[in-house]
Formats: C-alpha cells, structure tokens, sequence
C-alpha cells in the first residue's frame, strides 16, 4: 500500500504513540462486547515485540457532562487490555499534565499505557472532536513515533488522530498505520477502485439519505447493487408501487428515481416483503408481493426475494455488504439479514462486511470466521465506499 505503516519503523525504544479505536460498549464499569480491543491487539503486540514503548488513547462514547466522566473512562478497557495481554497495563486517569508525562517517561521498552479517554478534553470546549491544534500538538510532543489504528474514527478529523499527524509531521516524525488499518485499506480500498468482477453490493438499513452517495458511487464500480431494508420501500415509491405504513422518505423518492434511472438493470431491489400491522416482533405477520397494502408496514423482504438475492450474488467474485435487510433487532424479522449472512459464509468470492446489525448478523450464524474482512467501522467504511478521502487516512505518511 502507498501509506507508511508500523512494520516499517524502528521502534526499539522509541515512545510509540498508538490512537486504537477501544469506544466499546460498557455499563456500570462492565464491557458488553470486545471485539475492538481484541482487533487492535496485534499491533499492539507488534510494538512491545519490537521493543516499543505503547502509549494507548482512544476515545469512548460522547462526553458532555462531569457526569459523564464516571461511566466513560477507560479504566475497565486498561484492566481488560491487561487480561488479554497477559502482562500489566499502566492506567493514567487523565489526558494531560505532569501525572500522564511522568508515567510515559518511566515506561520500559515492550511496557505499555493507556491513558484517560481523549473526549473528556472535550468538556473545555471540544478541543478533542474540534481538533484543536494545541492539544495535537501537546499529545505529539509525548512520543516519537505516531500509529494510527482506529480506522472508526478515520473520517473523523480529530486532535487524536489529524491533529497528532500534524504535529508529529511537521516535527520530521514518522507517522504510519497499525495493522487493522492497513488491512480495511486495503480491503475497502481495493473492492472500491480494484475489484474482481463480478462486483456485487448489497446495501440495507432505513434511509436512503444515509446511503444515496454510497449507492451512487458503487453504481459505476459494481455489477449489481442489491438494496434491501427500510430504504428500499422509497424506491418503491418511486417505481409507483403503495408502501402502506412502511418506512419512507418523501423528500428522497425524486432521488431514488434519478437513481432508478441511471441504475438500469445495475439495480436489485425486494420483490416480495414480510408485513405487520405494528412494529412490534410478536405482531402477526405475512408475505405479499410488490405494493404494500394500506395499514400494513415492511419489516424484512420475503422469501422470493431472498432467492431473488441469492442468485444476484452466486457467481460474485467481490461482495461488500453494509446494513441489514429488515428490522434485524427483532428475531421475527431478521430472517432476510440471516439468509444473505449466511448465503456469504459459502461463497468463493471475497466477502467484506461492515455496519453494526451485518457484522451482528454473521457473528450470530458463526460464519464470521468464513468471511474475508469484517469492518471495524461503520462510518467510516460507509465514507470509503462512497469514495470520499477519509482525513484519518490521509494524515498517515506515504511511503
């Protein structure tokens, strides 16, 4: 890849500055899910191999009150960094200040730190999330090298991220990417601008608003997008098709239309749809074909279309897929999201998948394992596809 990354760099000794991506789900001081600490763990074991020293931050949750300090620090993540480790990790409740540089300057080589969660330098005015060039250069001056490997915040131009590239730079200090970074540009990259065709994507979720650019953008690099989920029944407005109570976005069907347009027959939408009369997962439902009747709302595509789907994707050589194809989060209807998760656990093709209800989808069936990349970033990834240049990314030195 054209980016500097951490397998290119000296470390012994070196103060290796490293922004992970740890904004993992945690109540009451207790971790829900953590795959991203796991993800960031080879780099991490990569610098203190190479006789780096690792200094960790990261950012967690959005931080607008003091209260909100005491269920947002990144105490529980140091403690279960440290099991997954196997060896100590020094926690620093702050982002700045003697305390913090003092336990940098006595970390050993093949040591490492985490400190305090960088959004709580948001309280005083967002210097955090606003980038403010003091604290980038602050946090900067702390080590002599910079890794990046939270590519979820990569479209993100942050003090943490951006704003340490800066400093570090302009100082003449390497700036590189961590493993997991390197490895979602390469996959994102190379299904955007270098596929194996044919090239198919499939795109769920609720609004067309959120997806319109990504649509647009895969449309003159894939052979087939496959739209599924809440956005698809603004589409069906625009063909003139009823969608009863179904999500729709009035304001975007002119756009489905102009995209209908310029799609052809680029463009698989749901044939057949499974409807209730209440968003509730207990609510009594059943399958009907095109038009949506009044009273009734979409909540996951039918069994024709699932077929319909599966045949779009049997010869694919490329698949990103992003967002679930019907209310994923009530058991009743995530059987549409189920059968293209599991339907992409038995291709031969590369399988990238990204966006939270997916990735849920395909850790749920256990095909997971199965598949070529799963993406640590929702946004993000979204960002990539739609082809815009993420400032996270771009900060990282060429080599």
């Amino acid at each position: 890849m054209a980016k500097l990354t951490v397998s290119d760099l000296d470390l012994t000794g070196k103060k290796v500055l490293m922004r992970v991506d740890f904004n993992v789900p945690i109540k009451n001081g207790v971790i829900g899910n953590d795959n991203r600490i796991v993800a960031a763990l080879p780099t991490i074991n990569y610098v203190l191999d190479h006789g780096g020293r690792a200094i960790l931050f990261s950012h967690l949750g959005r931080v607008k009150t003091e209260e909100d300090k005491k269920e947002l620090s990144m105490r529980p993540v140091a403690e279960r960094l440290s099991n997954l480790l196997g060896k100590p990790v020094t926690f620093v409740p702050t982002t700045r200040g003697p305390q913090l540089e003092d336990a940098i300057n006595n970390l050993k080589d093949g040591e490492v730190l985490l400190f305090e969660n960088t959004r709580f330098e948001d309280l005083d005015g967002k210097k955090e999330s606003g980038n403010n060039p003091e604290l980038g250069q602050y946090w900067a001056s702390l080590g002599d090298v910079f890794v990046n490997d939270a590519f979820g915040t990569a479209h993100r131009e942050h003090a943490s991220n951006v704003g340490i590239a800066t400093a570090m730079k302009a100082a003449g200090k390497s700036v590189a990417a961590g493993f997991l970074m390197e490895k979602e540009i390469k996959f994102l990259g190379n299904a955007v601008d270098n596929p194996v065709h044919p090239f198919v994507a499939i795109l769920g979720g609720a609004k067309v608003s959120d997806k319109i650019g990504v649509i647009d953008n895969l449309l003159s690099k894939a052979d087939k997008v496959i739209v599924g989920g809440g956005m698809a029944y603004t589409f069906f407005a625009a063909q003139g098709l009823s969608v009863g109570n179904s999500l729709l976005e009035k304001d975007k069907i002119d756009t489905a239309k102009a995209i209908i347009e310029k799609a052809g027959d680029k463009l698989v939408l749901p044939i057949d749809s499974v409807v209730a009369k209440e968003f509730k997962n207990d609510s009594p439902a059943e399958t009907v074909d095109g038009s949506i009747p009044d009273g009734y709302m979409a909540l996951d595509i039918g069994p024709k279309s699932v077929e319909l789907f599966e045949n779009t994707l049997r010869d694919a050589k490329t698949v990103v897929w992003n967002g679930p194809m019907g209310v994923f989060e009530m058991p009743n209807f995530a059987k549409g999201t189920l059968a293209v998760g599991k339907f992409l656990g038995d291709l031969d093709a590369t399988t990238i998948v990204g966006g939270g209800d997916s990735t849920a989808a395909v850790q749920q069936l256990g095909v997971a394992d199965k598949l070529t990349h799963i993406s640590t970033g929702g946004g993000a990834s979204l960002e990539y596809l739609e082809g815009k240049t993420l400032p996270g990314i771009a900060a990282i030195s060429d080599k």
